[in-house]
């Protein structure tokens, strides 16, 4: 990098598109850019938008101060142990408004996926739900109850998310922008 440019980690795509784009994950810059662009004109576009480069780094490195430590192994299993106490019960409210049945419900920890839905109706969540705000646990109970009725990610689908959770938007974006702190957490944990 040049001098002028604080030193972060940087992941450069090159693809077949028009424009220059770059956003944050996992604390790492990406960088998405045309297949025939220079070196030079990457280097151009991160000096003109290095201010809200690091801003938003400063922002991430902020938030993972406040998520903690990595995971060690042990806590990992008491948030799984956690999460079958706590998310049985909140299915079976949610399932009685959205009007929906549902089979087994299994704890995991996973590196990708907050929840997901089978076509049985078994239903799967994420261990380190238990570490985000109740408000997005539950958004992601609702997400996955309302599968039940339509599986798919349509209009109609957010529909009825929407009907049952109004708030879901919000705590959706918090799942974005915080949930790879948490896998983080707990991939730090595990390496």
């Amino acid at each position: 990098m040049d001098n002028n440019i604080t030193e972060y980690k940087m992941k450069i795509i090159k693809s077949n598109r028009r424009t220059m784009s770059a956003t944050i994950k996992d604390g790492i810059v990406v960088v998405r850019a045309p297949l025939r662009i220079a070196d030079k004109e990457i280097m151009r576009f991160l000096q003109e938008h290095e201010s809200w480069i690091l801003k938003n780094l400063a922002k991430y490195q902020e938030m993972e101060k406040q998520m903690g430590e990595p995971l060690k192994l042990e806590e990992i299993k008491e948030l799984a142990e956690k999460a079958l106490k706590e998310i049985p019960p909140i299915v079976k409210y949610y399932a009685e408004i959205i009007g929906v049945s549902y089979g087994r419900i299994t704890v995991r920890n996973q590196t990708t996926k907050w929840g997901s839905c089978t076509a049985k109706g078994n239903l799967n969540f994420n261990c380190l739900l238990m570490l985000a705000p109740r408000e997005v646990l539950e958004s992601v109970i609702v997400h996955e109850l309302c599968h039940r009725k339509y599986m798919d990610h349509s209009k109609r689908f957010y529909d009825e998310i929407l009907k049952v959770f109004p708030d879901y938007h919000k705590w959706d974006k918090w799942l974005k922008d915080n949930g790879g702190i948490l896998i983080n957490r707990m991939r730090r944990g595990l390496s």
